[in-house]
């Protein structure tokens, strides 16, 4: 055997397309049989270039069918049903190589693990897939993984079930995105009642139970928004006040306060003025001690409402001009618009019309800076009504009142058509000695 023949070497069948000089070493000058006697090729490295039926057959067929075949092959029969069951639904699955085989390395971790009764290290896989598909169209595999974690995680009993409240976590934020309200509020209870008594965190320090009333008192006041809207009263204020329990129970004083608030709106919705008066007042003292400007303005509203339909107008309207003075201070536009109208509207109840118009006024100008066409409408609206009001009730109280100086000063309005009565009695008769 010539000395050219290496044991082990592999000679490449066909020369290099970019380098045909690198493997070539026929000399012109020699014919090609003296050159192979020469450079003789060993049968070994030909045959090592003939690929297998396996290799040409995972050449043709697609990646898909390559991956259930290697999952297949190495006895992975459930790590293959399900990679089946998903291939059949995912469409693009072909143009993700990386997913697929990430997929494909996962799935068989936690099926090894769960032979050998490692549930743990099962939920972990199954929890680094749901974690991996993070984009909008992966969502659906998302939610196919957190299943399968909630699955495992019970059957793993070395960590007290920190896994399985954290699997309920994940799964109820999964429904509340989704909408399913229901379905949300009964994984937050079991995480809720899993984390009872417990120390556990997150990694950022988050404690587990805290969390869970936070997310049970989302549900419970979505829940409680819906049923308004439904006109469900009653059962919008169990809610509105599971929603509020949940919230103390946090021991977060915004979300207290922000709770005890819309369980005030509920109850004022349905009449109850007196009960809603007093969660207003809750939430008026915690958004005071937490210099909480935005929603101590709303309180402050809401407050005012109450006392108006309780016909306490003089108590009313100091809260609102309460309400306009926050608003002032925190440069809140549109609530001191809100609170301009509201006093506008207050004064008209008690026949102020000239301080009705003032407000209404100011509203007015708020709404054209705010570039608000409806809320400028609105504005306008009663500004003109309330002016026009004040006119009339002077000029009642002038007819009305029998003597000469009124009906001159009647006359001399009459006479100048001014947007005003109460011009001068000496300027009134100077007109009418002109005349």
């Amino acid at each position: 055997m010539s000395s050219a023949v290496v044991s082990g070497s592999r000679t490449p069948l066909l020369p290099d397309i970019y380098n045909p000089d690198k493997h070539r070493k026929t000399p012109t000058s020699k014919s090609f049989p003296e050159w192979m006697k020469e450079n003789p090729v060993h049968p070994a490295a030909v045959e090592t270039q003939i690929p297998t039926k396996l290799e040409i057959a995972q050449f043709k067929k697609p990646l898909r069918h390559n991956v259930c075949v290697e999952l297949l092959s190495e006895g992975f029969h459930r790590s293959f049903a399900q990679m089946f069951a998903l291939l059949q639904r995912w469409e693009k699955a072909e143009e993700h190589p990386h997913k697929l085989h990430t997929l494909q390395l996962h799935l068989t971790r936690a099926e090894t693990a769960e032979r050998d009764g490692q549930y743990g290290e099962a939920y972990d896989n199954h929890m680094y897939l749901a974690r991996f598909f993070t984009e909008p169209e992966d969502e659906w595999l998302k939610h196919h993984f957190l299943q399968l974690a909630l699955d495992s995680a019970p059957k793993f009993k070395m960590d007290s079930g920190k896994r399985e409240a954290e699997a309920n976590l994940h799964m109820g934020q999964v429904y509340l995105q989704k909408g399913q309200l229901e379905r949300a509020q009964e994984h937050y209870e079991v995480f809720y009642h899993l984390t009872l008594g417990r120390t556990w965190q997150d990694p950022s320090g988050r404690m587990h139970h805290s969390h869970s009333c936070e997310e049970l008192q989302k549900v419970f006041t979505l829940l409680g928004q819906r049923l308004l809207q439904e006109q469900d009263h009653a059962h919008a204020i169990k809610m509105f006040t599971k929603a509020y329990e949940m919230a103390k129970e946090s021991g977060d004083r915004g979300s207290e306060g922000e709770a005890a608030y819309r369980l005030g709106l509920a109850y004022q919705s349905t009449g109850e003025q007196k009960t809603a008066k007093q969660f207003f007042s809750v939430c008026l003292e915690i958004f005071t001690t937490l210099e909480n400007t935005d929603s101590l303005g709303g309180a402050y509203e809401a407050i005012a409402k109450s006392l108006e339909s309780e016909g306490k107008l003089t108590e009313a309207t100091e809260y609102l001009e309460k309400f306009a003075e926050i608003s002032l201070k925190s440069k809140q536009d549109r609530n001191l618009e809100k609170a301009s109208m509201c006093l506008g509207n207050i004064l008209s109840l008690r026949k102020q019309y000239d301080g009705a118009h003032e407000h209404f006024g100011h509203a007015y100008e708020i709404a054209c800076n705010l570039a608000s066409v409806t809320r400028l409408q609105k504005a306008q609206v009663c500004a003109g009504s309330a002016h026009a009001l004040s006119m009339m009730q002077t000029y009642h109280g002038l007819i009305e009142t029998p003597g000469r100086p009124e009906i001159k000063r009647i006359i001399s309005w009459k006479k100048r058509r001014n947007d005003t009565l109460s011009a001068p009695l000496e300027e009134e008769g100077r007109c009418l000695s002109e005349s």
